[in-house]
């Protein structure tokens, strides 16, 4: 009961961040902007991989060359629909670190005015724009690794009768859930001085809240634009959640040699 409690909060977090860009449109307006054009991009590469799903999977399965008609047509339509699906997948998963990356410095104005709201900043960990940009990129990199350490197994185990149409889905949403979670958290967490390591230790600590609120969000950036809509959300949520449940605020304005170190909130 206390991990479905958990879990339950962590979708809360969203309809928080939600309800905060619904209050101040103005900054929901703004972190539209970087969304929608890392969207554009995305939209371009999966058009272009949809239309050439066909063409891989015959190029990737020449030993069904000799099969009849039908045989061959419906195992290359599977492999194609598995094709463009993984790409889809990806691209869900990677919108939200490549968005980061590029609109950094709107989500971080975003995510400290969603913080003042709820009192002052924690200060004393203030990276230049130069260094946080590269560190945010080999962050990613080393997010998307442990992404596809595991969905590249389940890409496979979805071609196995039953698990492969229902455990494995379930799985890959739990999977790509927490690691946006644990992208989306990163402006507020580093704003507290965590480093990545800390950071995945947090999650882990609070696993059902970061999955509660990870895989609604991925559940609804499966909708064709709803990511660019809902991002400045996601980003105002992370912020709340991390403020209010994973992690004490740290050192205010004023307040010096104070370590924040992690909290976990019952």
């Amino acid at each position: 009961m206390g991990h479905f409690r958990s879990f339950a909060n962590g979708i809360g977090f969203f309809f928080q961040g939600l309800g905060w860009v619904a209050r101040n449109p103005r900054w929901w307006l703004f972190g539209l902007i970087p969304a929608l054009i890392v969207f554009v991009f995305y939209a371009v590469g999966l058009y272009f991989l949809g239309t050439n799903a066909t063409a891989f999977a015959g190029w990737a399965t020449p030993f069904a060359d000799g099969w009849s008609e039908g045989a061959r047509t419906a195992l290359r339509a599977l492999v194609g629909l598995a094709v463009f699906g993984a790409g889809v997948i990806l691209s869900v998963v990677t919108f939200t670190a490549v968005t980061l990356i590029l609109g950094e410095p709107f989500y971080e104005k975003l995510s400290e005015k969603v913080e003042l709201t709820y009192g002052e900043l924690p200060s004393g960990h203030e990276v230049p724009l130069w260094k946080s940009i590269p560190r945010s990129i080999k962050d990613s990199l080393v997010t998307l690794g442990y992404v596809l350490l595991f969905t590249v197994p389940l890409f496979f185990l979805g071609f196995t009768p039953v698990i492969g149409q229902t455990v494995v889905p379930v799985l890959g949403a739990l999977v790509s859930g927490f690691f946006l979670t644990v992208e989306l958290t990163a402006l507020a967490m580093e704003r507290r001085g965590l480093a990545r390591g800390s950071r995945f230790a947090v999650l882990r600590e609070n696993k059902a809240s970061a999955l509660g609120f990870g895989v609604l969000i991925f559940l609804i950036f499966l909708i064709p634009l709803a990511a660019v809509v809902a991002m400045p959300a996601a980003v105002a949520g992370a912020a709340i959640m991390v403020r209010t449940r994973l992690v004490v605020a740290g050192p205010l304005p004023g307040v010096s040699g104070v370590d924040p170190g992690i909290h976990r909130r019952a």
